[in-house]
């Protein structure tokens, strides 16, 4: 099984790319999973629905199921390396990680300036994406020995997941 963490600060464009990924993977007949990290309190279901009113009311754990789907509702904070054991469990070949910026699994960095050169110190970067090429960030990046890519709009982020895919084949996880 494989991994790939897309992570960046709010606004970077993890879900576009997390989406791209798991269309290129889904697309080659690939089981895809994906695990998101939201820093804030969400609702997993629109206020008022039945589930919803469960967890008003009280449940700690909540299922919802139809004939093609199951979410879970655990009120709890899970860590990332549980969720990947889940995901694994369940046959998922390969894993999209929005998020969790610390873990430990190799990681796309989405810049959205040069303010957020900081995500160069995360753990396993194999490559960073910025909208607008600019020195300070290309110098990290080649002192980092991070290639760039420069991604103005998401119209084809092709050549990244293809060099990502490849660098995944044989990465070793460092912690």
């Amino acid at each position: 099984m494989r991994i790939v963490q897309i992570v960046g600060y709010k606004n970077a464009g993890k879900t576009t790319l997390s989406c791209e990924f798991v269309r290129e993977l889904a697309g080659q007949g690939i089981r895809v999973g994906t695990l998101k990290h939201d820093a804030h309190d969400f609702e997993p279901e629109l206020a008022g629905k039945d589930t919803w009113q469960h967890r008003q009311a009280g449940a700690f754990l909540t299922a919802i199921t139809s004939p093609s789907r199951t979410a879970w509702v655990h009120e709890q904070s899970t860590p990332v390396e549980q969720l990947v054991a889940r995901m694994e469990a369940k046959f998922a070949q390969f894993i999209v990680i929005e998020g969790f910026k610390t873990a430990p699994y190799p990681k796309i960095v989405l810049l959205r300036t040069e303010e957020d050169v900081d995500l160069f110190e995360l753990p396993n970067v194999i490559a960073a994406v910025v909208r607008k090429p600019n020195q300070a960030v290309t110098d990290i990046a080649e002192a980092q020995v991070v290639p760039l890519f420069v991604q103005p709009d998401v119209q084809s982020f092709a050549p990244l997941i293809a060099y990502a895919l490849d660098v995944l084949k044989s990465y070793p996880i460092r912690t």
